[in-house]
């Protein structure tokens, strides 16, 4: 157990003495391998002093590397078993283990504030869950997570992209994000059929001129019917396809352009046109699913 770290005999073992299979409706593949909790620890640039939060500990390997690198370490894991075990296998004063929903949690819960987000996250909620620790915690300057290979390219695209989408917008909106590394299938128990990605993320200033959740509502319609043009796309949020070519008028952007040629500013402008329209009153969301959840 190189460093203190967990390999993978230790990780099986731990797992037969806990009971514990991993589950593919948590989203669960334990890291078992110690080069990569040194490469991502390493990568995510940590300060003595930050408070790292990490979301889906599992079985420690992660929580081990983090601990050794900062003030004070947050663990967020929905497995009640898991989370029990958690401070055996960590045997450090500055964790704080939370048996809780990732997705539900408050900032209110966090004392000291986290600084970093530094997390192995489920691939089946990866995209909500930053989103929603970005929004709960102003605190946090930055992160690196590990997520499929797929969803961090989502993450990191640019306007233009294929895979420019929802994901890329709504990140955009609270940090600069860029590709850190792949991962591959073999440091994971059990081995995955894809690739991972990490993506490190730098919190910025907000665009301004429009309140975050109107900008997403648009973002959300726009992408809701990829090939459509915003004129079209964004009918239904506008209350009809003129007013939309209106509104988007109005916001400087042609109303033949589709969502995946717009960056974060302009969704802003679309948003900040619709609040001063002709019609007047707050525009609302157009019911579509968004993109997010489906990571």
């Amino acid at each position: 157990m190189a460093d203190g770290l967990l390999g993978p005999a230790e990780i099986r073992e731990l797992a037969a003495r806990l009971g514990v299979a991993p589950t593919k409706k948590l989203g669960q593949n334990f890291l078992h391998d110690p080069n990569t909790i040194r490469r991502i620890v390493a990568a995510a640039a940590l300060r003595p002093d930050d408070v790292a939060l990490e979301v889906g500990p599992g079985l420690g390997s992660l929580t081990l590397g983090l601990a050794g690198a900062v003030a004070h370490v947050h663990a967020v894991e929905i497995d009640p078993i898991l989370a029990a075990a958690l401070p055996g296998t960590v045997t450090a004063a500055h964790l704080t283990v939370h048996p809780a929903d990732a997705l539900k949690i408050t900032g209110d819960r966090f004392d000291p504030a986290p600084t970093m987000l530094v997390a192995n996250l489920p691939y089946n909620v990866a995209v909500p869950v930053v989103l929603h620790l970005l929004a709960e915690l102003p605190t946090l300057r930055g992160g690196l997570v590990m997520v499929q290979k797929e969803v961090a390219d989502r993450l990191i695209a640019g306007p233009g992209s294929k895979v420019y989408g929802v994901p890329s917008v709504k990140l955009a909106w609270y940090a600069e994000a860029k590709s850190a590394g792949k991962v591959p299938p073999a440091v994971f128990w059990p081995v995955p059929n894809v690739d991972s990605g990490l993506v490190a993320f730098t919190r910025r200033e907000p665009p301004t001129g429009a309140a975050r959740a109107e900008v997403f509502a648009v973002v959300d319609a726009a992408f809701a019917q990829r090939r459509k043009t915003l004129r079209a796309a964004l009918a239904g949020w506008a209350g009809g396809a003129a007013v939309a070519e209106s509104i988007l008028v109005r916001a400087g952007i042609s109303p033949q352009a589709r969502g995946e040629s717009l960056t974060v500013e302009q969704f802003v402008a679309i948003a900040a046109a619709a609040t001063t329209s002709e019609g007047g009153g707050k525009l609302g969301p157009s019911g579509a699913q968004p993109e997010e959840v489906d990571s």
